[in-house]
């Protein structure tokens, strides 16, 4: 069992940055493979990026490709997510969820059902 606690949301006015953490405690962190999905209001929850147990391996939605960066800190227990230029699109809340079962290289697939363990989310607002 892992508990994931999502922090860094808030209000930011479009062209804006934000960076999103998630620390998860229980067992070894490194163990997972980590990702980020967002849910805006009235619509499903998608996948935003996801990366490997290495950290060396990413993968990123088309709609954030360029502006988001995730990483990992494995001494830290740690997976952040680097939001710039921002757009009032990106309103959401932002969760992080982990997967299991996967090398250290290897990416799980876009799919939230990949994912067994979800934080409690936390809110990115984007003004126009």
């Amino acid at each position: 069992q892992v508990q994931l606690v999502e922090s860094g949301g808030g209000l930011v006015q479009a062209g804006g940055s934000l960076r999103l953490s998630c620390a998860a405690s229980g067992r070894t962190f490194s163990a997972y493979a980590m990702a980020w999905f967002r849910q805006a209001p009235g619509k499903e929850r998608e996948f935003v990026a996801t990366i490997a147990r290495s950290g060396r391996s990413t993968d990123y939605a088309d709609s954030v490709k360029g502006r988001f960066t995730i990483s990992r800190d494995n001494a830290k227990n740690t997976v952040y997510l680097q939001m710039n230029t921002l757009e009032p699109e990106d309103t959401a809340v932002y969760y992080c969820a982990a997967a299991t079962g996967y090398s250290l290289g290897r990416l799980p697939t876009r799919t939230s059902t990949s994912y067994i363990y979800w934080g409690q989310g936390t809110q990115v607002t984007v003004s126009s």
